[in-house]
């Protein structure tokens, strides 16, 4: 064996194991690309940029969640209570402006502030106790779902307090919908602003590459002199943000609360972070593939309802089939690197 042939193996090594973090997002638009094309092909009015934006209306609050479970995930955890703390976000909401008389404004900033400290508390739970992420979590997927339905069994309208009108102001966008136009609401901006930032904080700072670097392997991480407590504790931190002003957009789209939603709501954030690329076991992975991760999720209910004699449950049968799809292609893709890099 030639030293030119020994110098070619490993570049060409590193240059496959390269792209291949790219194949389960090119998967992911692909597959987004059919589903997008075969309604069109089989429903009438599939393809009115309305139906497309609808998809980034509906789905805001997903999205937020999914993006701060994309960080969590990234460096290798997991966050099972995003979807009751979501819950309790948009009741506190109701409680403080309804029945405390809390001005809207600083109720909010209260809620994102407490949905930002139980992200820490169980962070710093996580890292100092050495306690599983899901366990940690499962905590809190009880205790705020208990929380919720104390605050109300019923639902808390928030119709009445007008600072709630604001989230569904819409803009409209190359004029009304039945002249080619769609038109997009506040709170969808709000979920772009927040796709935005996550994207630089991942690509661009010293916390993000950090995150990467946990999820790849903690204890290299550590050897590095990485701030690795701070970077794990700062994940579940912004995951509980990101909960809470779910939380906040779904208050301000329903205008009421409802102690009863987004059960689930933690398992479809998971589903997109996954189908959007992302390993579950950390280290790799785009917040750009989490969007159309999301995405995915929207088209498949926006198909079952141009159907209209499906149940929507057939949207979570499809969803895990493509789930479990898409962690074997992730096993696939790494044990092929596994053996390339033999």
């Amino acid at each position: 064996m030639t030293a030119h042939t020994l110098t070619e193996r490993p570049a060409r090594s590193t240059l496959l194991d390269g792209l291949g973090r790219y194949v389960p997002i090119g998967a992911t638009l692909a597959l987004l690309l059919v589903l997008y094309f075969t309604g069109v092909a089989n429903y009438p009015k599939f393809d009115q940029p309305q139906v497309v934006a609808k998809l980034f209306i509906d789905n805001a609050p997903l999205l937020v969640i999914a993006v701060g479970m994309t960080f969590v995930i990234l460096s290798g955890g997991i966050d099972l209570s995003v979807g009751s703390v979501m819950a309790f976000s948009t009741m506190a909401s109701a409680w403080l402006t309804v029945e405390a008389g809390i001005a809207a404004p600083l109720a909010l900033v209260l809620v994102l502030a407490f949905g930002t400290a139980w992200g820490v508390l169980i962070g710093a739970v996580i890292h100092h106790f050495n306690v599983q992420p899901f366990i940690a979590t499962l905590v809190g997927l009880f205790l705020f779902r208990g929380l919720t339905l104390q605050i109300s069994e019923t639902d808390v309208s928030m119709r009445d307090i007008e600072f709630f009108g604001w989230g569904m102001t819409h803009v409209e966008f190359f004029g009304k919908v039945r002249d080619g136009g769609f038109w997009l609401p506040y709170l969808s901006f709000g979920a772009f602003a927040v796709v935005i930032v996550a994207f630089v904080v991942l690509h661009y700072t010293r916390f993000g590459r950090s995150v990467y670097a946990v999820g790849g392997s903690e204890q290299s991480a550590l050897l590095m002199g990485l701030p690795v407590a701070r970077t794990k504790i700062g994940v579940y931190a912004v995951s509980g943000f990101c909960a809470a002003l779910a939380g906040v957009f779904a208050a301000f789209a329903t205008k009421s609360a409802n102690p009863l939603a987004n059960v689930g709501t933690e398992l479809d954030a998971i589903a997109a972070v996954v189908i959007g690329g992302t390993l579950l076991t950390g280290g790799a992975g785009f917040v750009l593939g989490t969007v159309a991760g999301v995405m995915v999720w929207g088209v498949l209910n926006t198909l079952i309802a141009f159907q209209g004699n499906l149940s929507s449950w057939w949207a979570r049968i499809a969803m895990g089939v493509l789930l479990l799809a898409f962690i074997l292609l992730q096993r696939v893709l790494a044990r092929s690197g596994e053996k390339r890099r033999a």
